[in-house]
């Protein structure tokens, strides 16, 4: 294992690549410290002691989805079942004006695949918000939803892309990745589009000069090999177009969940796999810890570990908190910055585009 630190560290000091074969190394290293070591140092080569987190806000339009992924807590089939809902247009844009009143520069927002809403629902809410907030930047739908929208249509996802960007979508979040591997996705999303698939709309979303990020979901079934396959596609891609901001590792939360023999993550995994992450993807800026799935004590413990971003105020997540996420539903912008700081950080205020709004 000596010689593994040494080489990975000579490789990071010099700006060269590890191989498949070393993140694979680093995830069954039982040394945590030495693997968080090198993850900072990766960290601190491109980002110095800067944390970055934005203001924003969390709207799930709907839960109503045609998948049934085992894995997901917060989807309901009908609009009869119980907890099930749909956001109409006036909650959706009462939602963002409290955003806004509150300082927020963003709006966060996915949902189920619908069966019954047209296209032009979509449409309407994100040209609604902009026509409220003509400032506010929308990051919404995941290349699931994108991949829907152009069943729906009939359109490729390039076009379906054109009509989203025209009516105010500004980036897109990166969800819906969860890990590639077809084994897996068998198991907890077999109804989901293919890792390949995600993989092709990403890539002409980023082609369509949409900037996304990233997210893998880790702790089920997945084995180390799984995740370094996954970090692998994404570095691939992430050569071709550039269009990744960061990388967001997203903890599966299994309560009221369908995953047989299902592991949860804890402190130890959900620190290595954000350090190894951070090693291996070299052509990523920034790592997020989002604490809303990890935690806030393991998402401060992170910023150690390599991880340079630490997500929002969220305000009213539901995905996670419905698989039994504890942390809280909204963090003050305060509390974020305390957070930063007590782990002898330098807290940054970022916009969406990762543009430095202020330092705190």
């Amino acid at each position: 294992m000596t010689n593994l630190f040494e080489n990975v560290r000579a490789k990071i000091e010099v700006g060269t690549r590890i191989s498949d074969g070393e993140a694979l190394a680093l995830f069954e290293s039982d040394d945590l410290l030495a693997v968080g070591e090198l993850a900072a140092l990766a960290n601190r080569r491109v980002n110095g002691d800067k944390v970055y987190f934005n203001v924003n806000r969390h709207i799930n339009y709907t839960n109503i989805c045609v998948n049934r992924c085992t894995f997901c807590a917060f989807s309901r089939g009908h609009q009869d079942d119980d907890g099930s809902f749909t956001l109409a247009l006036n909650d959706i844009l009462k939602r963002a004006a409290e955003a806004r009143a509150a300082g927020a520069t963003e709006i966060h927002m996915v949902g189920g695949l619908h069966p019954d809403l047209p296209f032009d629902f979509y449409l309407e809410i994100l040209a609604a918000i902009k026509a409220d907030i003509p400032e506010m930047h929308i990051k919404a739908f995941t290349a699931v939803e994108i991949d829907y929208f152009a069943k729906l249509t009939g359109q490729s996802p390039a076009e379906v892309i054109v009509e989203l960007k025209a009516a105010g979508l500004d980036s897109m979040p990166g969800g819906g990745a969860e890990i590639f591997a077809p084994e897996v996705r068998k198991q907890i999303c077999p109804e989901k589009i293919s890792g390949e698939r995600w993989l092709e709309v990403t890539e002409q979303v980023h082609q369509a000069g949409l900037k996304t990020n990233a997210t893998m979901l880790f702790g089920h079934v997945e084995s180390y090999a799984d995740r370094v396959d996954h970090f692998a596609r994404l570095r691939q891609l992430q050569d071709r177009t550039g269009g990744f901001q960061a990388f967001i590792p997203l903890a599966f939360q299994p309560d009221n969940t369908r995953v047989p023999g299902a592991k949860g993550v804890g402190g130890v995994d959900a620190l290595k796999t954000l350090a190894v992450s951070r090693i291996y993807l070299d052509n990523f800026r920034h790592i997020k810890a989002y604490w809303v799935m990890l935690g806030l004590k393991v998402a401060q413990v992170s910023l150690a570990f390599g991880v340079n971003d630490i997500d929002g105020t969220v305000v009213e997540e539901q995905i996670g908190h419905d698989a039994g996420a504890d942390s809280p539903q909204q963090l003050s912008k305060e509390q974020l910055v305390d957070l930063i700081h007590k782990a002898g950080k330098q807290a940054i205020e970022r916009d969406t585009l990762y543009n430095e709004l202020k330092i705190c």
